[in-house]
């Protein structure tokens, strides 16, 4: 089966990330490229808020596709993941029938067809045409039993229903996968995928991103941000702020009207970039040190 989905070069894909305001490099594009040239789940890891997941959505509007999202947590079991039959209405369409004198056989052929069947997550992605992005994210939060299972999903695209049949992907989805390193993933599951690591963005990066996702932004202010989280982050923080909070600081400073960050209302902001009170406490009293060394 081929990848539903070819882009002419790495370049042409960056293009069209970068139209959905996805501000890749040179090693993301590469990966990325070639799991669909290959049709290769990616596997992307990386620190949380540094645009893992908006990989996934920013691919999926690119390909003009759905994007199938499977949120991964502990106790996550196959049937949340795959589907379920909706017994309330199997039950009451039992009574109906049987008032009817339908027959058994006819009425066991009717429970069990599309109108009383759940799709799930990866069975809507097997059935879905065209195929779609699908997001595993966070597969470190589920258990190793859960992962294992999802092997066999991603070896075969298909899956068997006793009651209903065997449904298997005509193409297979585009697949991502994000984790956070809560735990280690198997190693069958890393064989399985191609492998791009995300961590914090340079200065670059962080300023091509916040003038990608914030069009508006003063170019001053958008550089003493960039200029602050290069800073920042080198500080001994409990929670290195990512890109996603990046992004929500901008917007608050500009919702306030700041061009720069000698506003005195600076301070007051923080809670939007930081998300512990220590690092909140430890920022505010570092500010002034930071702005007399600018």
């Amino acid at each position: 089966m081929s990848a539903p989905t070819r882009f002419a070069s790495p370049e042409a894909l960056d293009a069209a990330l970068a139209g959905q305001g996805y501000v890749s490099d040179g090693e993301l594009r590469m990966t990325l490229y070639l799991a669909l040239a290959l049709n290769k789940p990616l596997l992307v890891e990386g620190p949380a808020g540094v645009g893992k997941t908006e990989i996934a959505k920013a691919l999926a509007a690119a390909v003009d596709t759905r994007l199938i999202r499977l949120q991964c947590y502990e106790g996550l079991d196959a049937a949340q993941a795959l589907y379920e039959w909706d017994y309330p209405r199997q039950l009451l369409e039992i009574r109906v029938q049987e008032a009817a004198g339908v027959s058994t056989d006819s009425l066991r052929d009717n429970l069990y067809s599309d109108s009383f069947l759940l799709e799930r997550p990866l069975l809507a992605a097997l059935r879905h045409s065209p195929p779609p992005v699908l997001l595993i994210d966070e597969l470190d939060r589920a258990d190793e039993a859960f992962e294992s299972f999802l092997l066999e999903i991603l070896s075969d695209w298909q899956i068997s229903i006793p009651e209903y049949g065997t449904v298997r992907a005509d193409t297979p989805p585009l697949v991502v996968i994000t984790g956070n390193r809560t735990r280690a993933l198997a190693e069958a599951t890393r064989r399985r995928c191609l492998y791009l690591w995300i961590d914090y963005p340079d200065r670059a990066k962080e300023l091509a991103v916040l003038q990608s996702r914030l069009p508006g932004i003063d170019t001053r202010l958008a550089e003493a941000i960039a200029d602050f989280l290069a800073w920042a982050r080198t500080q001994d923080l409990a929670k290195t702020p990512g890109l996603a909070e990046t992004l929500d600081w901008a917007a608050a400073l500009i919702e306030i009207g700041a061009t720069d960050l000698d506003d005195a209302r600076i301070t007051a902001t923080l809670g939007a970039l930081f998300k512990d009170p220590a690092d909140i406490d430890a920022m505010r009293a570092r500010l002034e040190d930071y702005r007399r060394s600018q």
